[in-house]
């Protein structure tokens, strides 16, 4: 079965020190260059980014726009593509051999195929490196409260740089809501979702990058950051809203997909603004019992102890707080070990 065209689309912005390596990682694909093209999108880089694109050109397409962020970053790509599959690079990212031709085959295979996702490897400054994938490959539809409960626990494998979409599915959801400045990848994968089947590989087969320079983990570093996190999340929550229910998504399936990132934008809310105690332990509890539905009992004692200051601490003290504790090896040894991330 031959493999599709495809198209490589990477949206970049002030990527100078990774770009050339998530280029590189499209051209050494396995796929040939008739078989697939690359476009950059950069958003306004005020760095070297356009000039080190350029060197690949004609072999890659370099669209430049205004500053505007992702979501708009992808309104400029998208229609420019000409695959039959959408295939999503960050600028920071890179991708593992066979990626393209896993994603391109099963596109082929399968019409019914809208979103691929897959595991991926965090990359972390120091060298070192992680894999984070499911124990086996799934399949599922947006289209029910138990295929909601499932999307929601594995939005891990469809951010950007492991996202591919079927094109007429990625045209039939655009435009991604411009104030998504970050996480427009959510929405795209979660209106997709919404339209077509999901496909998540247990393979990783790209590397994520964790940096400081990141945006989506700057904007969790400093109080403009925070705001801009907030209001994204709030935008994202009633933009899924309304488009979900536009499309004939259940409700309860509706309101169990959107929950999760209006806590999101709750938890950043009583960080910056403050509230009532009783809300912190609310807004803590719930997101827990989503992440943590199946914890064991030691998990659970653990998180207890911990939640024991919320009860009483204003909610920007408690966070202070566990920001301070957070910052100590002595408590990610504790955390690791008792309350691991529910990958």
């Amino acid at each position: 079965m031959a493999t599709p065209f495809l198209s490589v689309l990477i949206d970049t912005y002030n990527h100078e020190r990774f770009i050339e390596q998530a280029i590189l990682s499209v051209l050494a694909q396995d796929i040939a260059e008739g078989e697939r093209e690359i476009i950059v999108v950069d958003d306004g880089s005020s760095d070297r980014t356009p000039e080190i694109v350029r060197r690949f050109e004609p072999r890659v397409r370099l669209i430049r726009k205004t500053n505007g962020g992702q979501a708009s970053a992808f309104n400029a790509g998208i229609p420019a593509c000409s695959g039959v599959g959408i295939a999503f690079l960050d600028g920071d990212d890179w991708w593992a051999p066979g990626k393209l031709r896993t994603v391109g085959d099963l596109f082929a295979k399968d019409a019914a195929v809208g979103l691929i996702g897959h595991g991926i490897v965090e990359s972390f400054e120091n060298g070192a490196e992680r894999i984070v994938a499911p124990e086996k490959s799934e399949r599922f539809r947006l289209n029910s409260l138990a295929a909601a409960r499932a999307f929601r626990l594995r939005k891990t494998y469809l951010g950007t740089s492991r996202m591919a979409l079927r094109a007429s599915v990625a045209r039939e959801i655009l435009p991604a809501p411009e104030s998504l400045v970050i996480e427009a990848d959510e929405y795209l994968f979660t209106m997709a979702a919404a339209v077509s089947d999901v496909v998540i590989l247990r393979e990783a087969l790209c590397h994520y990058r964790l940096h400081s320079g990141s945006l989506y983990l700057a904007a969790g570093s400093t109080m403009s950051g925070l705001k801009r996190k907030q209001a994204v999340h709030e935008a994202l929550a009633t933009a899924l809203r309304r488009e979900l229910t536009a499309r004939d998504v259940p409700r309860d399936a509706v309101d169990c997909v959107t929950e999760i990132v209006q806590l999101e934008a709750d938890q950043i809310r009583l960080m910056l603004d403050g509230g009532a105690p009783w809300e912190t332990v609310r807004t803590e509890n719930r997101i827990y019992e989503i992440l943590h539905r199946n914890a064991p009992q030691t998990h659970r004692i653990f998180r207890a102890l911990t939640m024991v200051p919320a009860f009483v601490l204003p909610p920007r003290w408690f966070y202070r707080a566990r920001g301070w504790a957070a910052s100590h090896r002595w408590f990610g040894e504790l955390r690791k070990k008792f309350l691991p991330m529910p990958w």
